[in-house]
């Protein structure tokens, strides 16, 4: 048996394959006390003793990034461990100081002149500063702040869109395990085409794919922020005895191999060719399971357990979506629950306004440069209906985003459409008529499936037209009709 971790290759990075998440540092600290920064580090060097020489963490999980900083500095010089940090700001203008003051914060917490890799989250696709930035955050990496970019909890569409429009990300972390099974679609065919790299979360789902949960009782309370969360992936996935009916597969194939059901799990992610990591929670000081994690590199999978692992996935329900949807859309599976309330006060890129002299009437710009020119807005609401206007992949005042790639420019399309309809009112939900208009008829499949991922439960009516050319470097435009209500 391997008595350090494998090691993989990421953007020029030597990493490990199992990264110490830091996530938990927020839930110790929940109290409102941080933990005491040398003692932490003291925790986390015991991990390096053992191999384990990769952290990942974010702004917000407390005082991790600090506590990774002193034991950073414990290496003033030579190889060190590697800190994965996040940012993750609100929804709004994305200017280059507003990005450099993320950036610099970060290394300021980190205590480094460089940040290894710097995963960018965002929360609502609907506001396009996003791609501000990332390319933001690309002018910083050629300026040496940055090692690497990642991005957490995207889609496999946005994944895509970011990349068309040339963003250079080394990775994608996102939920990952026999309980959330998402990441093994779309994403990972992507990823294997482009060479991005996924970092799987929630592999052990809070600790319940274990054999301590093996033929035990559904809790009926939860203390901790970790297991509530993945307690609702449980329920969305079919319940606890769907649940068990992994446990009890798992535990076949763990007994087989000499190995624990968490082994099993970890194991069933890292063999997964996109997967460039599986993410362990460590608790400083606390429940630390080094040497048994080291034994997921002991064994493999063959066809008997795969298969196994199937019979039991056919009993349970798929996470409803695809990665990071979680965030963003019911059901929310996330540590606190219903997050309608914290989206619904994010800001919006467009603002409605009334029509002078028209009663019931009001309107959106989007900022285009042509819409002052041409005469119109990029969407109008009389009563309960909303129009909006043909509509293309125009990024701020005149930048085309994505040129020649007509998947990305549809999901960037539709993400603008349905901002303005929000503006005015409406949800995605109203949206009664779509109509496409592209430049080449040959190229309607990738836009009938970004159209579909948008549309696929609500349907409305729509129409496809080789419209043959269109101005610039569009490859197509989509207009749409919403009834609110």
């Amino acid at each position: 048996m391997l008595t350090t971790p494998e090691r993989t290759t990421l953007a020029g990075l030597d990493i490990s394959r199992l990264l110490c998440g830091l996530w938990q540092v927020a839930d110790l600290e929940k109290g409102g006390t941080p933990l005491d920064p040398e003692n932490g580090a003291d925790a986390l060097q015991a991990y390096v003793n053992a191999g384990f020489d990769t952290f990942d963490m974010a702004d917000h999980y407390g005082s991790a990034e600090i506590i990774t900083g002193r034991l950073l500095a414990r290496y003033p010089s030579g190889k060190r461990s590697l800190a994965f940090t996040k940012w993750c700001p609100e929804p709004g203008p994305m200017t280059a100081d507003v990005v450099r003051k993320g950036v610099q914060e970060r290394l300021d917490r980190l205590g480094v002149d460089k940040v290894d890799l710097l995963q960018f989250h965002w929360w609502s696709f609907e506001h396009p500063a996003w791609l501000d930035a990332l390319h933001e955050m690309a002018k910083l990496k050629n300026e040496g702040l940055i090692s690497a970019i990642g991005v957490t909890n995207f889609d496999a569409a946005h994944l895509a869109l970011a990349l068309a429009d040339g963003v250079p990300l080394a990775s994608n972390q996102v939920s990952f395990s026999l309980v959330d099974r998402r990441a093994a679609g779309p994403l990972s065919e992507l990823c294997q085409r482009t060479g991005v790299k996924l970092f799987a979360y929630g592999t052990l789902c809070g600790g319940f794919l274990s054999d301590k949960w093996l033929g035990a009782s559904e809790p009926a309370s939860i203390a901790d922020w970790s297991r509530s969360k993945y307690k609702r992936f449980i329920d969305a996935a079919g319940g606890w005895q769907a649940f068990q009916d992994i446990l009890v597969a798992s535990g076949e194939i763990a007994r087989k191999h000499k190995v624990s059901i968490s082994n099993v799990a970890t194991r069933w992610v890292l063999e997964h060719q996109a997967v460039a990591a599986a993410i362990i929670g460590a608790r400083l000081g606390e429940n630390e399971h080094r040497d048994d994690n080291l034994k997921v590199f002991g064994f493999a999978l063959d066809a008997e357990d795969k298969a196994r692992l199937e019979a039991a996935f056919a009993e349970t329900l798929p996470i409803p979506g695809d990665c990071g949807d979680e965030y963003r859309r019911p059901p929310y599976l996330t540590a606190s629950g219903d997050l309608s309330h914290h989206l619904d006060a994010l800001p919006s890129i467009y603002v409605a306004e009334a029509i002078p002299g028209r009663p019931g009437r009001s309107r959106v710009s989007s900022g285009s440069v042509w819409e002052p020119i041409a005469g119109y807005s990029r969407a109008v609401r009389i009563k309960d209906t909303i129009h909006v206007s043909g509509t293309t992949a125009t990024h701020g005042s005149d930048r085309c985003v994505a040129p020649g790639d007509v998947g990305a420019q549809t999901t960037y399309i539709l993400d603008k459409i349905v901002a303005s309809i929000s503006a005015l009112g409406g949800r995605v939900e109203d949206v009664v008529r779509t109509r496409i208009y592209l430049r080449d008829a040959a190229q309607w499949e990738p836009a009938s499936r970004a159209h579909g991922r948008v549309f696929g439960e609500i349907k409305p009516a729509n129409t496809m037209v080789a419209a043959g050319d269109l101005i610039g470097d569009y490859e197509v435009e989509i207009e749409a009709v919403a009834v609110v209500g």
